[in-house]
C-alpha cells in the first residue's frame, strides 16, 4: 500500500477511494434517473473500472522496490489511461451498444489498453497465477488452430478478441464486476460500517465471554469471533489477518502449538465464505449464474457450513484435551452480561439482515444497504461507538480499498468469461463428458474437484469460481445434477484451495502470524476442515441437505450428518477421553462418512450405511465411556 507524501495527490487518492461506494449507492437507488438523466449499467461500470483502476495504480506499487511514498510518472500516465479507457465507455457506450459487432480503430486501440490495465491491475493485487491463467484463456482464443483434437477451432482476430472483451456486456462489462459494483460493495460498506463502531471487538469479546471458560476456550473464541467475521468480510486473507493477530496469540499462550493456532484461525476464517447470511462474493455471482434468489443459495448453503464449523469445533475441543490445555485466563474474560448489554446495536443490524433477506425477499444490496444505514444512528446511544462525519468519510474509503481487490478480479474473470462465450469451451468440455459417460459421473466430480483446486493456487476463490462454474459445472447439470448442487460443489473446492498444499494463501497467512511452518499449517488446515472435502460429494449425490426434500427426512439427515461429523472429528484429533488407536479411527471415518449420508434420500443403502455409521460411533462411545468409569474406579 502506498501512502503518497504529495497533498494533492495523496487527496486524489482518497476521493478516488470514496467514489467507488458513493458512485455505487447513486446508482443503486436510481438518483440519476430520478434526476432525468437515463444511464446505462455498462456507462456505470466503465466510471467504476475508472475510480478501480486509477486507484490501484496510484494506491498499488508495481514491484516490492517500488516507491512507498512517491508516485512514479509511470503509475501516473497508467492512472490517466485508465480515466480514458473507462471514460470512453462512460461517455459513448449508447452509441457503441448500437454497432455491438463493428470492429473500429478506436475500440481495438482502447480495447488493448483496457485489458492491459486489467491485466496489471490483477497482477498487483493478486499475484501472477491469475494473470497468467487469463493470458493461456485469450491466447488459445487466437490460436487455436494450433490445438489438437476436441480443442482446435479456427483462430479468432485479435482485433475481434480486443473488442469483445472491452466492450461486449458479457465480458469485461459482465456479470461478475456488475455483481461486485452492484451487490457486494453494500456487503462490504455493511462491513465496514458495523466494524468502525466497534462490531469486531464486540464479536472477539462475545466469544470470549462464551467460550473462554472452557478448555482450548481461546481456540474456541477464534472459531466463533473469526467465523463471525468472515460471514461480514467474504475474504480469507483479511480475516485471517484482522482477527488473527489477535487469536493467534492468545491460543499460543494457553499452550497451542504454532502450527496448530495459525490453521485453527485460517480454517475458522476460511469457513465466512461458505457460512450465510452473507458469504462471500462468488455467492452472489453465483446467484446470478443460477437465475434465483440469493437467499435461496444462502439457504442452501447453511447446512453444509453449520456441519464445517461443528467438525472443526469438535478437533479444537478435543485438541486441547489431548494437550491438556487451559482456559484462557479470567482477567481476559468480560462478563456476558455486560458484553450483551454494550453489543445489542450490533445484533440487532444483522438480524434485521436476515429478516429482510429470508423473510421479506428484498434484494440482497438493498437489505445490506438498510441494515447499514440503521447502524449509524444506533450508534449515537453509546458515546464510544459514534460514528461522526471524518469517520463516515473514513469508511467510505476503507470501503473503496477493500473494493480494489476484489472489482480487479472480477473484472478479469469478466474477460475469462467473453473468451469462453466466444470460443465455445464450455460446449466442448460438455462433448467431454459425454465422451466419458454418465457411468462416470464420480470420476468427473472428482476431475472438478482438482482443477477447481489447482487452478486455486493462488487465485482468489471468486475467480477460480466463475472459470470452473461456467466451464465445468454445466458438465455436472448435464449429468442430472441438481444446479445448485453443482454450483456449490464448485464453490466449495474453489474455497478450500485457500487452506490446500501446496500453494495456500490464507493458510500461509496464519502461518505467518503464528510464526509457524507454512506446508505444516497448511496440512493442519486440511486436518481440520476435512468436512468441507467430503460434505460437497454427499450433497451432489443427494440434496437433502441442502433444504431441498420433505422437512422430516432434512431434519434426519441433519442429526445423522451432525453425529458423522463428530464421528470424523474424533478420528481425524486421534483422541476423545484418551489417545484413539489408528484402527479405531479408521472405523471412526469409515462409520462417519456412513452417518453423513442423508437416510432415505437418493444414495443407494443410506439406512444401512446410516446404521453401520451408528453402530460403530455408539459402540465406541460406551467403549470409551466403560475405560473411564473403570479408571475412575481403580483410583478411586
Amino acid at each position: 500500500m502506498r501512502k503518497v507524501e504529495t497533498l494533492w495527490v495523496s487527496w486524489l487518492q482518497r476521493l478516488l477511494l470514496m467514489a467507488i461506494p458513493i458512485l455505487s449507492l447513486l446508482f443503486a437507488f436510481n438518483i440519476p434517473s430520478r434526476m432525468g438523466m437515463a444511464i446505462l449499467q455498462e456507462q456505470f461500470l466503465g466510471v467504476i473500472l475508472i475510480a478501480v483502476l486509477a486507484s490501484v495504480f496510484i494506491s498499488r506499487p508495481a514491484t516490492a522496490n517500488s516507491s512507498r511514498t512517491k508516485l512514479p510518472w509511470y503509475d501516473a500516465i497508467l492512472a490517466l489511461l485508465s480515466v480514458a479507457v473507462g471514460g470512453y465507455l462512460a461517455i459513448y457506450y449508447p452509441r457503441i451498444v448500437n454497432e455491438i459487432g463493428e470492429i473500429t480503430a478506436d475500440k481495438v486501440i482502447l480495447g488493448t489498453v483496457a485489458l492491459v490495465l486489467v491485466m496489471e491491475a490483477s497482477r498487483r493485487v493478486a499475484g501472477w497465477v491469475l494473470l497468467i491463467i487469463s493470458t493461456v484463456f485469450i491466447l488459445y482464443a487466437h490460436y487455436s488452430y494450433l490445438f489438437p483434437g476436441m480443442l482446435n477451432a479456427r483462430g479468432i482476430s485479435w482485433s475481434r478478441i480486443v473488442v469483445h472483451l472491452y466492450i461486449d456486456p458479457n465480458s469485461l462489462l459482465g456479470i461478475p464486476l456488475a455483481i461486485v459494483a452492484n451487490v457486494v460493495i453494500a456487503f462490504i460498506l455493511f462491513g465496514q460500517v458495523l466494524f468502525a463502531s466497534g462490531g469486531g471487538a464486540f464479536f472477539t469479546n462475545f466469544a470470549t465471554a462464551l467460550l473462554g471458560r472452557f478448555r482450548g476456550g481461546a481456540a474456541k473464541m477464534s472459531v466463533v469471533s473469526s467465523g463471525l467475521f468472515g460471514m461480514i468480510s467474504g475474504s480469507p486473507v483479511s480475516n485471517v489477518m484482522i482477527t488473527g493477530c489477535v487469536s493467534i496469540p492468545l491460543m499460543k499462550s494457553t499452550g497451542y502449538k504454532s502450527h496448530v493456532a495459525g490453521a485453527i484461525e485460517t480454517v475458522a476464517a476460511t469457513g465466512g465464505q461458505l457460512m450465510p447470511p452473507i458469504m462471500g462474493a462468488a455467492a452472489f455471482v453465483m446467484a446470478e449464474f443460477l437465475e434465483i434468489p440469493y437467499a435461496k443459495v444462502a439457504l442452501a448453503a447453511l447446512i453444509p457450513a453449520l456441519l464445517y464449523y461443528l467438525a472443526l469445533f469438535v478437533q479444537v475441543d478435543l485438541e486441547a484435551g489431548k494437550t491438556g490445555l487451559t482456559r484462557v485466563p479470567e482477567e481476559n474474560i468480560p462478563p456476558l452480561a455486560r458484553v450483551l448489554k454494550n453489543g445489542w446495536i450490533f445484533i440487532f443490524p444483522i438480524a434485521l439482515m436476515i429478516y429482510l433477506l429470508f423473510f421479506l425477499n428484498l434484494e440482497a444490496a438493498t437489505a445490506a444497504y438498510i441494515a447499514a444505514a440503521v447502524i449509524v444512528p444506533t450508534t449515537f446511544l453509546r458515546r464510544e461507538s459514534r460514528i461522526g462525519f471524518r469517520d463516515a468519510l473514513t469508511i467510505l474509503e476503507q470501503t473503496g480499498q477493500a473494493m480494489l481487490e476484489v472489482a480487479v478480479v472480477c473484472a478479469v474473470a469478466g474477460i475469462v468469461i467473453g473468451i469462453l462465450t466466444l470460443t465455445g469451451l464450455p460446449f466442448i468440455f460438455t462433448l467431454f463428458v459425454d465422451m466419458l459417460g454418465t457411468q462416470n459421473e464420480f470420476l468427473i466430480l472428482i476431475l472438478t474437484g482438482i482443477i477447481s483446486l489447482i487452478l486455486g493456487m493462488g487465485m482468489p476463490t471468486t475467480a477460480v469460481y466463475v472459470i470452473v462454474a461456467l466451464t465445468l459445472a454445466p458438465t455436472l447439470t448435464k449429468l442430472g445434477i441438481n444446479p445448485i448442487a453443482a454450483h456449490l460443489f464448485v464453490f466449495y473446492y474453489a474455497m478450500l484451495s485457500m487452506i490446500t498444499p501446496p500453494i495456500c494463501i490464507a493458510a500461509f497467512a496464519g502461518a505467518a502470524l503464528a510464526e509457524a511452518n507454512p506446508m505444516r499449517t497448511g496440512y493442519t488446515c486440511m486436518r481440520l476442515g476435512i468436512i468441507a472435502y467430503l460434505i460437497p460429494f454427499i450433497f451432489v449425490y443427494d440434496k437433502l441437505l441442502l433444504f431441498d426434500g420433505p422437512p422430516l427426512l432434512i431434519a434426519l439427515s441433519t442429526i445423522t450428518a451432525a453425529a458423522g461429523t463428530v464421528s470424523i472429528g474424533i478420528a481425524m484429533a486421534g483422541y476423545f477421553t484418551r489417545p484413539v488407536g489408528w484402527i479405531k479411527r479408521l472405523l471412526l471415518a469409515s462409520g462417519g462418512v456412513g452417518l453423513l449420508i442423508p437416510p432415505g434420500g437418493k444414495i443407494e443403502f443410506s439406512w444401512a450405511a446410516n446404521a453401520a455409521g451408528a453402530a460403530v460411533l455408539v459402540l465406541f462411545l460406551l467403549l470409551e465411556w466403560h475405560a473411564r468409569r473403570r479408571f475412575a474406579v481403580a483410583t478411586s
